[in-house]
């Protein structure tokens, strides 16, 4: 009976062959395991170039290219798009940056092309939370990646290239808000134009009072 046992499980069997086969599988896929963890998702320079190539010429060259006949697009782009576009837009960010991070301190670090690409982002993302008053939101969506980068650091897990780059690009808009805000902070017209209790002066409306006006 225990020959036969042995012969339907020959693992069973207690002998040196067998605990060095077990041990070569053991090894083979603890190194498969470690592979696995510390193959991260590589940067997108493609998805980040043609992201931020594509914001730039499409809210950069609409308040160029508007006329009065589109008037009626404008009111939806400053009343209704504030609900339909920027809320969903920095939903899906936030999205996306849960998933950027990994186990692998390796991959803590961001290619050149993607350090290139990070004063374009921010400079657009300043655009857009100046000309669209969007600063309470872009804050909020901040320190929600703020404090998801804290919570996962406690697991022991860290920004991958993509989520660097995400992040970078916010630190550097709300560096760039800041020096906005402090550099218009005693212009009284705009002060005037915006009297409310965060003042966030628009881009256009700088360039309409203080620019334009003097050709």
């Amino acid at each position: 009976m225990e020959a036969a046992r042995r012969r339907q499980h020959p693992g069973a069997a207690g002998g040196p062959g067998a605990q060095l086969g077990a041990s070569f599988l053991q090894a083979r896929h603890g190194s498969v395991s470690a592979d696995e963890a510390a193959r991260t998702a590589p940067f997108h320079l493609d998805l980040w170039f043609y992201f931020t190539l594509q914001n730039w010429v499409l809210d950069f060259g609409r308040p160029i290219a508007m006329i009065d006949s589109f008037e009626l697009l404008y009111y939806y782009d400053e009343y209704l798009g504030h609900c339909m576009w920027y809320i969903p837009f920095f939903l899906i960010l936030f999205m996306y940056f849960s998933g950027c991070f990994t186990a692998c301190k390796a991959e803590r670090w961001m290619p050149g092309p993607a350090l290139l690409l990070v004063a374009p982002s921010g400079l657009y993302y300043w655009y857009l939370v100046t000309e669209g008053q969007i600063f309470i939101l872009f804050i909020f969506t901040f320190f929600a990646m703020l404090a998801l980068v804290l919570h996962q650091k406690r697991k022991r897990l860290f920004l991958d290239s993509n989520g660097l780059f995400l992040f970078s690009s916010f630190t550097l808009t709300l560096l760039l808000v800041a020096l906005w805000v402090a550099w218009l902070w005693n212009d009284p017209v705009l002060r005037k134009k915006y009297p409310g209790v965060i003042y966030v002066p628009e881009p256009w409306a700088f360039y309409t009072l203080h620019v334009s006006s003097r050709h």
